[in-house]
């Protein structure tokens, strides 16, 4: 029997030597020794007996036995030789009593490199054994800044109270996303039950994924359970069996599939680039309705919030525009329920648009257009790589960029102050703009930061005014409210006085209005079937959705400026970002001359240097800030704390 074993494990190694040399690519087990090289200083931790993950054992410490393994640790050695009788003794003992002794290994970037016990190794792994016991020595990475390395940090805070170490991710944050969608916080001690339910649930994912061709896919089973969980939840994932998850699978595989694209994202700057007629315009599911059905979910009330009012004003808009060709429905504290029950109402009475418009709604917003492709979907956020929902946003940064430069230009004290709400994408690119405005106005001007988010929007605007500061930006909102002490745009605030100088403001009315033209005409329904990405609509002032107001009060020569700068913006002579530009560490961003691109202006998780304050934690936040930040929030905001995990647990 164990003859037999070995020519089938022979086969297997002769078979990978193959194919890696199609690829040129090395045929033997990597050498940690190689890999760490002799000018690398390392530091090791005992990690003591460990259940190692059988497919994370990647090859040996040294070269003494490199030779004799093929990369998938099958024996390359011919039958007849020592090495082979030795490899068939092995494989009878497994067979009748078991493989007990651990074999001795060396952990580096989670990955494991046998020491003692190769052969041990290789007959275990010919069994498909899940984990192999290990005396285990962690080799600790420099931080030198490198992704990859910051990713295994991650991992080792994940762990470190999780005990679970075989799920991997590609982007850096993920262990935390993990983390909040199973409901636990980073310190919170996994109980042995939580941490095998935990193993039998990614393993059957992973062979639900693999049958579904993951194994094709650059991406990780971590990246793919991930998506799947923020999709269907844990609850219903550990309820599935394999059937279930494959079949859930197929109706998000696109999404799924676009983790490994280096580019997931396609931005859409313009609301007009996308007017060509497809040949695929009679095929398309979207038809022509002849009253088209659109539904708006709110997060509050116009009463409530300038967000819902001004998002509320836009449904009216479109209602008048279009008249009998258009009925819309609003969509009150759609977050007081169950947002996907209140989308999936609006889907049973025939609706063909909804747009929800909070990062909130994001989740069940991605649920619901996996399940019901008929519809679509648009989420009002930013930085979201999901295929099956749109999302949109403006371009505010422009308009901020402005109110930072006519700031700039107004204060004495050369102290501006600045209310922010959320930690999101395109709320610190705001911050930035405006930053970076009021310095080219006046080289001297320091930008004071707060966040509603964490003390409210009046103590925020508090904390500033009693530093002596007077010109002051905070929310951004159509309505002109001089008696709301929060402020909003930039007000001029003294003794109790708070004067409204200029605003930036949303235009939703006009945005929605050429949404809805898109997909009248079809191009909006054009754009998806032409493209294999993730879309998300970022509009500016050239399309006419972002504008600024100007006060009675504002100084002439100021609302001068102002225009003169909105114009170079909507002619591009002007960009807010022009590089170089530096951060509050003294990095520099960008090379003479040149722009920050889109992408790198939405993922913006830096302050400039004249910028005084900073990114808020994810526990400094209220609850209203954790559950946006949960959907929407910048890397530093997703973080409890800078801690750095201690190496000694596994």
């Amino acid at each position: 029997m164990a003859e037999d074993y070995y020519k089938e494990a022979l086969r297997s190694a002769q078979k990978e030597q193959h194919a890696r040399a199609a690829k040129n690519e090395p045929e033997t087990l990597p050498v940690l020794d190689d890999i760490l090289g002799s000018d690398k200083v390392t530091t090791g931790v005992d990690l003591g007996l460990v259940q190692i993950p059988a497919e994370l054992i990647a090859g040996t410490k040294s070269r003494g036995r490199a030779s004799a393994f093929a990369p998938n640790f099958m024996p390359i050695m011919e039958e007849g030789t020592e090495f082979a009788e030795k490899w068939k003794r092995l494989c009878d003992a497994h067979l009748t009593e078991g493989i007990r002794d651990p074999v001795k290994a060396y952990e580096y970037m989670n990955r494991y490199y046998i020491e003692e016990g190769n052969k041990r190794v290789s007959v275990l792994k010919f069994f498909d054994a899940v984990n192999i016991p290990g005396t285990v020595t962690r080799i600790l990475p420099e931080r030198n800044g490198d992704e990859a390395v910051e990713l295994y940090y991650e991992l080792l805070a994940f762990s470190k109270y999780s005990h679970i170490n075989f799920i991997e991710f590609s982007a850096k944050g993920s262990y935390t996303e993990l983390l909040k969608v199973l409901g636990k916080e980073p310190s919170e001690e996994w109980t042995e039950d939580e941490q095998k339910e935990f193993s039998a649930v990614y393993y059957y994912f992973k062979k639900a994924y693999f049958q579904s061709g993951g194994d094709k896919l650059n991406s990780t089973v971590g990246d793919a359970m991930l998506r799947y969980v923020k999709v269907y939840g844990y609850q219903e994932l550990k309820d599935s069996d394999i059937a279930d998850i494959k079949k859930n699978l197929s109706k998000m595989w696109e999404d799924v599939a676009l983790q490994s694209d280096e580019t997931p994202i396609e931005l859409k700057l313009d609301p007009d680039g996308e007017k060509k007629t497809s040949v695929f315009s009679w095929f398309l599911p979207f038809g022509t309705p002849s009253v088209l059905k659109v539904a708006f979910l709110y997060d509050g009330t116009p009463q409530t919030s300038g967000w819902v009012h001004d998002h509320e004003r836009g449904r009216v808009h479109i209602q008048r525009v279009f008249d009998n060709k258009i009925e819309t429905k609003a969509y009150l504290n759609a977050m007081d329920d169950d947002p996907l029950e209140i989308i999936e109402e609006a889907i049973a009475e025939g609706t063909h648009i909804i747009f929800t418009t909070s990062p909130r709604f994001l989740q069940a917003s991605l649920r619901a257009a996996v399940e019901h492709p008929e519809t679509v979907i648009m989420n009002c956020s930013l930085n979201k790589s999901h295929r099956y929902i749109r999302t949109y946003y403006t371009r505010m940064y422009e308009a901020k960029f402005i109110l930072g430069a006519i700031a700039g230009s107004l204060t004495e004290s050369d102290k501006l102050g600045y209310v922010c709400d959320y930690p999101i994408y395109g709320q610190i690119a705001g911050i930035n703009a405006f930053a970076l405005g009021a310095q080219m106005a006046n080289p001297r001007a320091k930008v004071y930061l707060e966040w509603s988010a964490t003390k409210g929007a009046s103590e925020a605007a508090e904390a500033l005014t009693q530093q002596g500061i007077h010109l002051l930006s905070s929310q951004d909102t159509s309505r002109f409210r001089r008696d709301d002490r929060s402020s909003f745009g930039l007000s001029y605030v003294k003794d109790d006085v708070r004067d409204l100088l200029v605003n930036p403001t949303w235009k939703w009315g006009i945005y929605y209005e050429k949404i809805l033209r898109n997909f009248l005409d079809k191009s909006l329904q054009n754009e998806y079937q032409s493209s294999s990405k993730a879309i998300n609509y970022y509009w500016g002032m050239s399309s006419g959705v972002v504008d600024i107001i100007y006060s009675d009060t504002l100084p002439h020569s100021a609302k001068r400026f102002g225009e003169m700068l909105k114009n170079s913006i909507i002619k591009e002579v002007c960009n807010p970002f022009m590089t170089p530009l530096y951060k509050q560490n003294g990095e520099r961003v960008g090379s003479d001359k040149g722009a920050l691109t889109p992408e790198e202006i939405i993922s913006m998780d830096y302050l400039v240097e004249n910028v005084v304050g900073t990114i808020p934690k994810y526990d400094e936040l209220s609850p209203m800030g954790k559950a946006t930040v949960d959907m929407a929030g910048v890397e530093g905001a997703q973080d409890s704390s800078d801690k750095e995990p201690e190496p000694e647990e596994v």
